[in-house]
C-alpha cells in the first residue's frame, strides 16, 4: 500500500493538491494511506522550501505547484 503525504501550511494550493490526490486514488482504484502535513516543524524535516509538496513513499514527486489529477494517477500507477 502506498503512503502519500501532502505537505503545505493549509493554503488553497495545498488543499487542492490534497483533494486531487483523493480524486486520483478514487479514479485509479489504488489504495493508499493519505496524510496532510500542515505543521511547519514537521515539514522542515523534509527540507522542502516551496509548497505544496506531494510525497509518495517518502519520495518527493511534485513540489511548488498543484499536481493535476491525471498526473497523480500516472505517478501512483508507475
Amino acid at each position: 500500500m502506498l503512503d502519500i503525504k501532502v505537505l503545505g501550511p493549509g493554503c488553497p494550493k495545498c488543499k487542492t493538491t490534497y483533494t486531487n490526490v483523493l480524486l486520483a486514488l478514487e479514479q485509479s482504484g489504488v489504495k493508499a494511506n493519505v496524510a496532510k502535513v500542515e505543521d511547519i516543524v514537521e515539514m522542515m524535516k523534509y527540507n522542502v522550501l516551496s509548497t505544496p509538496v506531494l510525497m509518495i513513499n517518502e519520495e518527493v514527486k511534485v513540489k511548488g505547484r498543484v499536481a493535476q489529477v491525471s498526473e497523480i494517477v500516472q505517478i501512483i500507477k508507475a
